[in-house]
């Protein structure tokens, strides 16, 4: 009877979220927005212990080496410091305000919308947090906004928390964002996220989310080999371990289909992801069926797109959009450009 019990739990956290003020904060509201270059990379550590390995990923041409501070690296977890930033400036940016790499909040609101606790240990973990996330190296030929890093850099540059109150909680916390994160967030290299992310407890579903998150995007499917997905979420367990693992949160979602956006089976040691949001994609893009564009937009679009069926970008354009852009034109061009940039002629 306890084993029934305990199978029928769901893995996610409790929602600690009130709809009403998800996100809400001095300034503007915002959904959560992921930068596509640390969710394509293993930057954060999975490890819920102390992680203080120097590691290296290679993919083709390019590479990332991150390096850990002596408090071990920035962790999956430590991420949502960085979430919350990224989408506070991309909602500055919806409503044409002007953003900057220093940005001020208040400690409740960054803990209340990542939904964790808000009681003491909440603000020591984000003090934590906050000297992993600053303490964390990385050097990279990634490219953010158009420019190639190859210095060494933090995810954030400083912190500091502006006020406390007398037991010694943060009220207000000041962080400036590495330049090659706030590269990501003014030329909007972001993907929105589902808000059950923060409901993930285990490190690993929150890695396999943001890879499926980037990789499989609105297509159907998306399958990858189990090595090779141990390799993009900076796993350092054994090859049998890591296989447990993933089998674990397989045999959980088959269950209870907790995983966000995206179904997760295995089988001879290919994972597979299964897009749920296939129906939400198709509410979205006749929700925006009423966007359109002038002549001058699609001969645009094919001067920088050239080669490209620009009304099939189109359509993978308008299932890509979470919310309506001010400037459908300029917004569908640039969606050419980035597709032209990355994946080069069809």
């Amino acid at each position: 009877m306890v084993g029934d019990n305990t199978n029928s739990r769901s893995p996610l956290l409790p929602d600690r979220m009130q709809q009403a003020d998800f996100f809400v904060c001095d300034i503007f509201d915002a959904v959560p927005k992921g930068d596509m270059a640390s969710m394509e990379h293993p930057i954060f550590s999975i490890s819920t212990k102390p992680d203080r390995h120097i590691r290296r990923y290679e993919s083709g041409q390019n590479f990332v080496e991150v390096t850990p501070s002596m408090k071990g690296l920035a962790t999956v977890h430590d991420r949502d410091v960085l979430i919350y930033c990224i989408s506070q400036c991309i909602a500055a940016l919806n409503e044409e305000r002007e953003v900057r790499s220093t940005i001020r909040f208040r400690a409740y609101d960054l803990l209340k919308a990542t939904n964790r606790g808000t009681d003491g240990r909440g603000y020591e973990q984000l003090r934590a947090a906050l000297e992993r996330l600053q303490g964390t190296v990385i050097t990279t030929n990634l490219i953010t906004g158009g420019k190639e890093e190859f210095d060494g850099f933090g995810l954030i540059d400083r912190f500091r928390i502006v006020r406390e109150t007398r037991d010694g909680r943060m009220q207000e916390v000041e962080i400036r964002l590495s330049d090659w994160v706030f590269n990501a967030i003014r030329h909007r290299e972001v993907l929105t996220l589902h808000r059950d992310y923060f409901r993930l407890r285990k490190p690993l579903e929150r890695r396999i989310y943001e890879l499926a998150r980037k990789h499989c995007g609105a297509k159907k499917e998306w399958k990858i080999g189990l090595a090779k997905l141990q390799a993009k979420c900076g796993s350092s367990s054994t090859e049998k371990e890591f296989r447990r693992l993933v089998m674990n949160i397989v045999r959980q979602d088959g269950q209870h289909a907790h995983m966000p956006d995206y179904a997760v089976r295995m089988e001879d040691d290919m994972v597979t992801f299964t897009n749920r949001r296939n129906d939400q994609v198709g509410t979205a893009a006749a929700a925006f069926s009423h966007i359109r564009l002038d002549p001058e937009a699609y001969h645009d679009a094919r001067a920088v797109a050239p080669g490209w069926d620009v009304h099939v970008l189109e359509q993978e354009w308008r299932g890509w959009m979470t919310e309506p852009p001010r400037n459908p034109n300029a917004a569908f061009i640039g969606f050419c450009k980035k597709v032209f940039e990355r994946r080069g002629r069809p």
